[in-house]
């Protein structure tokens, strides 16, 4: 099945494309119609990373309910139950049981007390009074951290949504490719044709009918590779928009899509919106609030303390005892740590201040180049088209010149490549304008 140069003949060529096609499972009654729009949306919603910012979100939400649970007293309880000699536990051990006795003020007794059993109940509260503001600032670094969290979703999730776009795109162009060289293989099969009843008249060589044969193995093997690409890229739009592997995805073109408008507009209106300036700006927020924090630790803390005892011998026989008190903490010195703590929260406000300038410098610049990429899809939309109509047209006149003894068989083959790649950029074009309207949207933070 190999000629002697190597190359494969045409029939081997086409029994090898007969059996990839008859391997491919038959989808034809189980296909999916899915629009741009659909594709976008199920990859924001659908998959497993849509689920995994979810649940970033409820994480972030529960430590705010955590931080605001410093507002609440706490309490304990505790159960012990202990035995032994030790001088002092004996000793207070009874007097927390209210049974010391005369006779254990003995000088033998206080040295050398027989064991004691002690089982102890004891209940403790805590309220602070006055923090500085510490649970408050708390409570807003969590909340802000939530905020965070959502403007980091909403990123995150237009990032799944461009990158299904592009999967989307992918199968569209593959599809167009698939159908310009299923169109070049019957060319080559009609041209063939035509150069053996040339031949046979004696009106070629046999090595223009060679030259035909080379040509239509190629068209075949381009067939076939675009073919295997057009599968992965099924495959891997079916893997962003969280669809089962195996689903027959069929990607429904958009139709055309409407210019931008005002460049000015539109960036003032990104910048005021974006998801970027939004996290941004929380982390500007955050800054503030650390160096807040820093400050506070500065000032006094109060609390007040409860406590409820139950001592004896065992759990009928216990005793209670109970003790109230205040406790006023003021930091006085702690090595500098406090003031360094200030200075780099400082620090931090103005690296985040820079920061939020840099973002919207960065959603100017990328909405302004997503425009100008746009501009010049759409340029070679018109282009690719015009180029593929002048393609085509000169390969039916080269092939009329031919069939009229006019032109040569490498006119012929060599119209026929243009056609191809004339095609080729023409779709690669079109996917583009879809792509960059998409990712002009994503610039936008539209997604």
């Amino acid at each position: 099945m190999m000629t002697s140069a190597g190359r494969p003949r045409p029939a081997a060529l086409l029994l090898l494309g007969l059996g990839v096609a008859c391997a491919a499972p038959d989808r034809a009654s189980a296909q999916e119609r899915l629009t741009l729009e659909e594709a976008m949306q199920r990859a924001r919603n659908g998959t497993v990373e849509a689920r995994a910012l979810a649940s970033g979100i409820e994480e972030a939400g529960a430590r705010v309910r955590e931080a605001q649970s410093g507002y609440w007293p706490r309490i304990d309880l505790a159960e012990t139950v202990q035995r032994g000699n030790h001088p002092v536990f004996a000793f207070s051990s009874l007097l927390a049981q209210r049974q010391f006795r005369q006779a254990d003020f003995a000088i033998a007794s206080l040295n050398h007390p027989e064991p004691v059993t002690n089982t102890r109940t004891a209940v403790s509260v805590e309220q602070p009074v006055y923090d500085a503001g510490r649970t408050a600032l708390q409570v807003q670094a969590a909340q802000l951290g939530r905020d965070l969290a959502e403007a980091t979703q909403v990123d995150a999730r237009q990032d799944l949504a461009f990158h299904a776009a592009q999967a989307f795109v992918r199968v569209l162009q593959l599809e167009a490719v698939v159908q310009a060289t299923d169109a070049a293989v019957e060319a080559a099969l009609s041209d063939r044709q035509r150069t053996l009843s040339r031949r046979d008249a004696g009106l070629v060589t046999e090595a223009d009918a060679l030259a035909m044969d080379v040509h239509l193995a190629d068209m075949r093997q381009r067939q076939i590779a675009a073919a295997g690409d057009l599968a992965v890229a099924r495959l891997r739009l079916a893997d962003t928009i969280g669809a089962p592997l195996g689903a027959a995805i069929v990607p429904i073109r958009p139709t055309a899509l409407p210019a931008p408008a005002d460049s000015e507009t539109l960036v003032r209106d990104a910048v005021a919106g974006h998801p970027q300036r939004r996290r941004a700006d929380v982390q500007r927020q955050l800054a503030d609030n650390a160096h807040s924090a820093a400050r506070a630790g500065l000032l006094p803390t109060i609390g007040v303390q409860a406590g409820w005892e139950f001592n004896g011998a065992t759990l009928g026989s216990q005793r209670s005892s109970w003790i109230v008190g205040a406790d006023i903490r003021l930091n006085v010195f702690r090595g500098f740590a406090d003031s360094a703590r200030i200075a780099a929260a400082t620090h931090a406000q103005s690296r985040a201040a820079a920061e939020h300038e840099r973002v919207d410098r960065q959603i100017e610049v990328g909405v302004r180049a997503a425009m100008a990429q746009l501009a010049a899809a759409r340029a070679r939309e018109a282009a690719g088209r015009a180029a593929l109509a002048q393609a085509r047209e000169s390969q039916r006149i080269i092939r009329d010149r031919y069939d009229g003894g006019l032109a040569t068989a490498t006119d012929v083959l060599r119209a026929a490549e243009a056609s191809l790649d004339a095609a080729a950029r023409s779709t690669a074009a079109e996917m583009d304008v879809i792509l960059q309207t998409v990712a002009l949207d994503r610039a936008l933070g539209r997604l």
